[in-house]
């Protein structure tokens, strides 16, 4: 198989809302907008998208409807730093502050208004111990 895209659908009951919580905090813009369903991309990458649909829409099958549960978006920035503080300024709830890890990441977590986590991450040069298990090509620099 070959893809074309690939972009996550959030399943929700408040459409709207969320869309303008990614719009308003991550930079996102709509390409489609119903009632049901909201198709966004990043205003600052193409090639990064998010959709958000009402969890009880026709489309999804019965037993699969509802809302997501168990969700975790990472966003790789240039600077999680400043994403930190513009998030701090926005009081978004910041779930795990800002911090350094061994294996390769200064990130902080977040969440939207559905209990989707959101990790802000910057690749960071990895420990010793943790830099032998990337491939060479996927090691920050």
């Amino acid at each position: 198989m070959k893809s074309t895209s690939y972009y996550p659908v959030i399943m929700t009951d408040d459409v709207a809302g969320s869309a303008r919580f990614y719009c308003a905090h991550f930079g996102f813009g709509a390409l489609f907008e119903s009632e049901w369903y909201v198709h966004l991309q990043s205003t600052e990458a193409e090639h990064v998208a998010l959709a958000i649909l009402d969890g009880s829409h026709e489309t999804i099958p019965p037993a699969a409807r509802g809302k997501v549960s168990g969700l975790l978006l990472n966003f790789e920035v240039a600077d999680v730093d400043a994403v930190y503080a513009a998030c701090n300024s926005a009081n978004l709830p910041i779930l795990q502050e800002i911090r350094d890890e061994d294996f390769g990441q200064r990130h902080f977590i977040t969440a939207d208004p559905n209990g989707v986590l959101i990790d802000i991450i910057t690749p960071i040069p990895p420990s010793a111990e943790f830099a032998p298990m990337y491939e060479t090509s996927a090691l920050p620099g």
